[in-house]
């Protein structure tokens, strides 16, 4: 229960107090602002509370969106402030400020704020911001929030809430604003419905993003059986799947329950729920005598590199200070005709696309021809996202900020040989001389790789090479224009060994426990980046350091296929690592998501 501070008598007829109930306040009158200072200070320190003008004439949903968001310590609407405990002190520090500024009662007109909310409310807000506390304004679109000082405005604002149904704007609200053509077209018509049952019902966006996760599973189980009938059943819960997964968010956006393990939840179970399905299908494949573990494996490195290209590039230009580049100019206008859009979502194979795609061709054809189409897709999608983004990063003039230059840095994953060598190995200057120096590491151990003899020492050398390499690249700050290419080199360059040396091992089950190798290391890099989109920085050091980095699992896997060529060795050997690094990535994700310094982290979706 949260607490409001009606900030003077209540008007008759007011259905004010009767809304702030339904969102779960306990209503208190204050005469002026000495007696609402004196109730404040009797509400338990750890609960909202929030002070609102009598007078106040609107929707009830502005008022939610003002009043109960989670996301944020402080929000205002005209005529309403709400507090929570972080942002209690800032509150009561505007309340003494305000009454010692005109003494006793409400402020006077004309006094503390520029703003036009001239209410108390209105002007704590204004005092909180002046002394530094961010007080998040929700924007309202149709939606009614006004305080009214004459009869003709009230009936006008009345009539304002009478025109306006806020429940379809509630719901239209809880669609995303950006989402893909199949999400926007085939899901969101009916999902945001679905959203609205489970809000009436008391379930949680948690929960749902469970349910998820769930009939991902089972749809992963049908089609591991290899049968005709399980292909038909994945497809249709791979779908099912994919509207909870819609669902979830658009209740959270509904209900405003937004938490911090909800983001996690669903940040990280999307790439659980299409990994594990994949590792079905190859099940599947399996079982009709069909070995595609390689290809399975491949579109998960492809669609992992992918996303490390999306999130390296978004870290390095997000917050840089200058942007020119006539690339963005020309999105910009294409923007501006409807259909280049939905062109431009659609062959980036967005997450709602490519469930759909895998679906279909999950229900109607085989695991071989699923996978085949999505390197295909996948492959041209990579190529054209990444070409755009090459060529803004070479006609922008901009200055990559310290910031940036880390978040590249604990993308890249370096381990304790990368980090030694950058420490004490030259610093190589150059403009481009960071990408350059990873792509040949990069291009020295996957072509070892691909080309010497499984198990061959010269593997080894390349690994060693790529080791030193990866040092050398990260020895200077990350400002470079194309530095961001530095982390999907990396990423590339780890999973594409992986996947080589397991594929010309010729050992059975060698395939299998490098794809769990890899799914773990990929859960790794993407803790990464969403505990750098939520402001704590990466991952611990001792972590990094504990599973080696990218150069040092590298270097650990080509010594270990050279070393045990025979039997089942190596199988084993990626089976344990895979165990060991799931295991401490896991248990150190889960331990930090899990306290209360998480960052809440809400994933938009994939950038067009």
């Amino acid at each position: 229960m949260s607490t409001a501070i009606l900030t003077g008598a209540p008007l008759p007829g007011s259905s004010l107090e009767d809304d702030l109930r339904s969102l779960r306040f306990d209503v208190r009158a204050a005469a002026d602002v000495t007696e609402a200072a004196a109730l404040l200070a009797a509400v338990p320190g750890a609960q909202r509370v929030a002070l609102v003008d009598p007078r106040f004439v609107g929707h009830r949903h502005a008022l939610r969106l003002a009043l109960t968001d989670p996301r944020f310590p402080a929000a205002s609407v005209p005529g309403a402030l709400t507090a929570q405990a972080e942002a209690r002190p800032a509150l009561v520090s505007a309340l003494h400020a305000t009454t010692d500024a005109v003494g006793a009662g409400v402020p006077a007109a004309g006094t503390t704020a520029t703003v036009t909310d001239r209410t108390v409310p209105g002007r704590l807000a204004a005092v909180m911001e002046a002394e530094g506390t961010q007080v998040q304004r929700p924007e309202l679109g149709p939606l009614v929030a006004t305080v009214p000082t004459n009869e003709a405005d009230r009936a006008a604002a009345r009539a304002g809430v009478e025109a306006v149904d806020d429940e379809s704007v509630r719901l239209r609200s809880a669609v995303k604003a950006r989402d893909g053509f199949f999400t926007t077209y085939f899901i969101s018509p009916y999902s945001r419905y679905i959203a609205r049952w489970c809000a009436r019902r008391g379930l949680t966006p948690n929960q749902v993003t469970t349910a998820s996760l769930l009939t991902a599973l089972m749809a992963a189980g049908c089609a591991a059986t290899g049968t005709r009938g399980g292909y038909v059943a994945a497809g249709i819960l791979l779908l099912l799947s994919f509207v909870l997964d819609c669902t979830d968010g658009q209740l959270a956006r509904y209900s405003l329950q937004y938490s911090t393990m909800g983001a996690w939840l669903d940040a990280t179970f999307d790439r659980a729920k299409e990994y594990a399905y994949y590792a079905g299908l190859a099940l599947g494949a399996a079982r009709g005598g069909d070995d595609v573990w390689a290809l399975a494996l491949g579109a998960m490195v492809l669609q992992s590199c992918r996303h490390v290209i999306d999130f390296s590039f978004t870290e390095a230009n997000h917050d840089a200070v200058a942007n020119s580049s006539p690339t963005a100019a020309l999105s910009d206008k294409l923007d501006s005709v409807g259909w280049t859009v939905w062109l431009r979502r659609i062959i980036i194979l967005p997450i709602g696309e490519r469930w759909a795609m895998i679906a279909v061709l999950t229900a109607l054809t085989t695991p071989r021809v699923v996978f085949y189409a999505l390197l295909i897709g996948c492959a041209f999608a990579a190529c054209y996202t990444t070409a755009g983004r090459l060529l803004r990063s070479l006609t922008r003039a901009a200055r990559r900020t310290d910031r940036a230059a880390q978040a590249l840095a604990d993308l890249t994953d370096s381990g304790p040989i990368a980090e030694l060598i950058a420490a004490r190995g030259p610093k190589i200057r150059g403009a481009w001389s960071a990408p350059v120096i990873a792509l040949v590491g990069t291009g020295a151990v996957i072509a070892a790789a691909l080309q010497q003899p499984f198990g061959s020492g010269q593997t080894v050398i390349a690994a060693v090479f790529y080791a030193v390499c990866s040092g050398l690249a990260v020895a200077r700050p990350l400002k470079g224009a194309l530095d961001w290419l530095l982390p999907p080199f990396f990423r590339a360059a780890e999973y594409c060994t992986i996947l080589i040396l397991a594929a010309r091992s010729d050992m059975d089950g060698a395939l299998p426990a490098a794809f769990g190798l890899v799914s773990a290391v990929a859960y790794h890099h993407y803790d990464t980046v969403y505990r750098i989109r939520g402001g704590t920085g990466a991952p611990p050091q001792w972590l990094v350091r504990t599973i080696g980095g990218h150069e040092g699992r590298t270097l650990v896997v080509a010594v270990l296929a050279a070393a045990l060529t025979g039997a089942s060795g190596f199988t084993t050997a990626l089976t344990v690592l895979a165990v060991a690094a799931a295991a401490i990535v896991l248990v150190e994700s889960i331990r930090f998501w899990a306290s209360s310094g998480a960052p809440a982290v809400h994933d938009e979706g994939e950038p067009a």
